[in-house]
């Protein structure tokens, strides 16, 4: 049994959940909306260009969820991932991991973007397990603080390592599919990394590797 690791935003979603999320809160009425899509965008394209602070930015990011009572955040949620993430599903994203459980792979999903956002997508794509970026929660209640290790940059590999740990398997044999330069850390560590509709720093770095590049978008 091989490891198939993918990121999410951007690699098996044709858009990013965690900019989607922030729209929809905007789009919701629940936040200001000026102020808070000024920062969503602007986090989002420092995140592109590979600047982002990813604590600044979950201080932000995560700020919603001490908001608003779980029930609610729940039911939120569940509109969130049937009416905007759905359609961002490609069919060759299904196809990839339909080929990789065919093959009796793990199928590992690892991303920056927060649980409560991604746990449900994660269940929706029926991976075997997933990493993602912890809030924290005290007494039944979202802290608006990050618990952990964000898993972003070098902090996949953090992440991934301590996993590796605790599951007593290995990297033999895995592959690690993404779109984004600032997956380098963890693409370099994996038999079989795979750059997916790439932005423009990790096609250069995937042709210098002679790694594949493939698009799931349909």
């Amino acid at each position: 049994m091989a490891l198939a690791i993918f990121d999410l935003d951007n690699t098996l979603l044709a858009g990013d959940s965690d900019h989607a999320w922030g729209q929809f809160l905007v789009d919701e009425g629940l936040v200001d909306a000026q102020l808070f899509k000024e920062k969503n965008d602007y986090y989002y394209l420092q995140y592109q260009e590979g600047s982002l602070n990813i604590r600044e930015y979950l201080e932000f990011a995560l700020q919603p969820l001490t908001q608003m009572p779980l029930e609610q955040l729940h039911a939120l949620r569940e509109r969130f991932v049937n009416d905007i993430i759905r359609p961002l599903i490609p069919q060759a994203a299904w196809d990839i991991l339909q080929e990789h459980r065919n093959k009796g792979d793990y199928l590992l999903i690892i991303t920056a973007t927060n649980r409560f956002v991604t746990e449900p997508i994660a269940q929706l794509l029926e991976v075997d397990d997933l990493i993602a970026t912890d809030p924290e929660m005290i007494d039944g209640q979202y802290t608006g603080k990050v618990a952990g290790v964000p898993s972003f940059q070098a902090g996949k590999v953090t992440r991934l390592e301590a996993w590796l740990e605790e599951k007593q398997v290995s990297l033999a044999g895995s592959y690690f599919y993404s779109d984004s330069h600032n997956d380098l850390p963890l693409l370099d560590q994996v038999d079989h990394p795979v750059a997916v509709d790439a932005d423009e720093a990790l096609t250069a770095a995937a042709l210098a590797n002679q790694w594949p590049i493939i698009s799931l978008r349909n």
